[in-house]
């Protein structure tokens, strides 16, 4: 199985990740989200929900937002691993991360 992970910032600028299954390969869902978690916590991210409690897609949405454009515009190893663990924890072919309008689709 192939992977796509586009994430889309303001102005139509998107960047295009392609994985393959052995990209993911022994990252299983939860390993994926300890990955998003250190990074929203390294971020500085903030937890949308009233109660505190942090979402899987919001910890998608903050930690794309947060690690910038500039981190995807270069297409280096935290653009990947970040693909990677959106597509382990998502388990979806095609992934849209659409920072500007806080949604993934």
């Amino acid at each position: 199985m192939s992977y796509t992970v586009t994430v889309m910032f303001n102005l139509g600028k998107d960047y295009e990740i392609m994985l393959h299954d052995s990209d993911i390969q022994g990252l299983d869902a939860e390993q994926a989200r300890a990955w998003l978690l250190n990074e929203f916590q390294e971020l500085g991210c903030v937890p949308s929900s009233p109660s505190g409690k942090i979402l899987l897609l919001d910890m998608i949405l903050n930690v794309a937002m947060e690690g910038g454009e500039e981190r995807f515009e270069e297409k280096g190893e935290w653009a990947r691993e970040f693909a990677k663990a959106v597509a382990a924890s998502l388990q979806r072919s095609v992934i849209k991360v659409d920072v500007s309008n806080f949604v993934v689709g």
